[in-house]
């Protein structure tokens, strides 16, 4: 009877430890199902659920930094053609993006509309100085196409202009009258009071894998700025979130009014922000590489003479985009360009820890947590037989006006808010599933183990035994 007992009271337990393994291992793709759900229900953008709140809110302090690139050597580039010397001067920061969106509008076919309003107000205690501070810089009435040459000779003439001058940041940045113009002009007039926009994306309701998508920008599903299929297409998000469960072999995809095109972000590493992981997304090199290097820029070269048949790498001319204006898009520095264009401009640095542009993502609702949106402004000129500003220039320059950092990351209560409600259920749910795994199989390979022993023991002969 006892013997049955212990043998009873093994099988018993090596039940139960297989019993529970089992469970454990059920919990692991039931538990999986619980999440997905959850996040497929609470990613649509729809009124009640965490990524409307998060979507319709101004959400976390977006700030952008301007750093101008200051002219150190204006007079001799003019007189005797030297090469331009700049020199770093900023920050100047504001805030942005603190207004919330306009003319939300959800559409029958589960996509919404609305408009993205543009703002900055000042920061003094996160600049070098007062908005009144003077830089001198690239005229920017003077860089213009060269077609307008015969044009603006009279113009430089009667209004006593310059290729360079100086400037308050506030007048650079958001516009100033200009007295050769005659109107306004300015890196990002008009700003204040305007919208970018509007947009049309989806909202995720029929398929969660399209939540966020850019359906329409401006009515229209692709652009017409570059005359190429491929390159007026509208791929992604616009950056601020992307469709749930993301997976860091693939790209993810957004589009950027900024610089008139989509482009593609790849994982580069997995980090801990404030408890919670993310993976960082950066842009490679051959976003902006030039086409004899990434076939697929190939549309986006505008003009083969300033570009030198093609080949100069790092900045996108945006002139199409911009009603004309020879204004060229690169990363700070020219990160990732030719060396050519910090041969052409002296005093640049590109470091790619300070210049390039990142997303730092949480792979299982896709939400954007931190960024760093860095690009700079530049402009062209070159030689010119009329224009006698430009007769000692020897070759189309890009010049660096000014570079911008625009950076948010979300702030301690809504890290702590994201922790609580997603990421300690899931460390919760994975905890007990491990512990029913680990003490199943401990307990059915202990049992197992005294089982064997047993048998072994019997097998074995008496140290009792005498034999005759």
């Amino acid at each position: 009877m006892g013997c049955c007992n212990r043998r009873c009271g093994l099988i018993a337990g090596a039940v139960f430890g297989a019993v529970v393994a089992i469970l454990g291992g059920v919990l692991i793709p039931l538990g999986n199902s619980i999440i997905e759900g959850t996040v497929k229900k609470e990613a649509v953008i729809e009124p009640g659920t965490t990524a409307f709140d998060n979507w319709n809110a101004t959400g976390a302090m977006v700030y952008r930094q301007f750093w101008f690139l200051e002219v150190k050597n204006p007079t001799e580039i003019v007189q005797n053609g030297a090469t331009p010397v700049v020199r770093e001067k900023g920050p100047y920061t504001y805030r942005t993006r603190y207004l919330p969106k306009e003319n939300i509008t959800f559409n029958p076919n589960n996509t919404v509309s609305f408009l993205l309003p543009f703002g900055a107000i000042f920061e003094p205690s996160m600049s070098v100085g007062s908005e009144e501070d003077k830089v001198v810089s690239l005229n920017l009435a003077v860089a213009v196409s060269e077609w307008l040459h015969f044009i603006l000779q009279n113009m430089i003439k009667s209004s006593n202009s310059s290729l360079f001058h100086s400037r308050t940041v506030k007048e650079l940045l958001w516009g100033y009258p200009d007295p050769m113009l005659n109107g306004n002009v300015g890196l990002f007039y008009p700003y204040n009071g305007t919208s970018d926009g509007p947009y049309n994306v989806f909202t995720g309701e029929d398929d969660i894998s399209k939540v966020g998508i850019i359906d329409r920008w401006r009515g229209e599903r692709s652009l017409s700025f570059w005359d190429d299929k491929y390159c007026d297409m509208i791929n992604g998000t616009d950056a601020s979130s992307f469709p749930p469960f993301v997976d860091k072999k693939k790209p993810l995809f957004f589009f950027s009014s900024d610089i008139c095109r989509s482009v593609s972000a790849s994982f580069s590493e997995s980090l801990n922000l404030k408890g919670i992981e993310v993976y960082r997304y950066t842009l490679l090199p051959s976003t902006l590489a030039a086409p004899v290097d990434n076939p697929d820029n190939h549309c986006y070269c505008r003009d083969k003479k300033t570009t030198k048949n093609c080949t100069v790498a790092g900045v996108l001319d945006t002139s199409s985009c911009r009603e004309g204006k020879p204004v060229y898009i690169s990363l700070p520095h020219f990160l990732y360009g030719s060396p050519s264009l910090r041969k052409d401009v002296l005093g640049l640095n590109p470091v790619e820890e300070h210049h390039m542009t990142f997303l730092d993502v949480e792979p299982t609702t896709g939400f954007t947590l931190r960024f760093a949106k860095r690009i700079q402004v530049n402009m062209m000129y070159g030689p010119s037989k009329v224009i006698t500003l430009l007769n000692k220039v020897k070759d189309y320059t890009v010049f660096p006006v000014v570079w911008l950092n625009e950076t948010a990351v979300l702030d301690d209560e809504t890290a702590d808010m994201f922790k609580e409600e997603l990421v300690s259920r899931i460390q919760l749910l994975e905890t007990v599933q491990q512990v029913l795994l680990g003490s199943g199989l401990a307990i059915f390979g202990l049992m197992l183990q005294i089982k064997l022993m047993k048998i072994c023991f019997k097998s074995e002969p008496s140290l009792t035994t005498v034999y005759y």
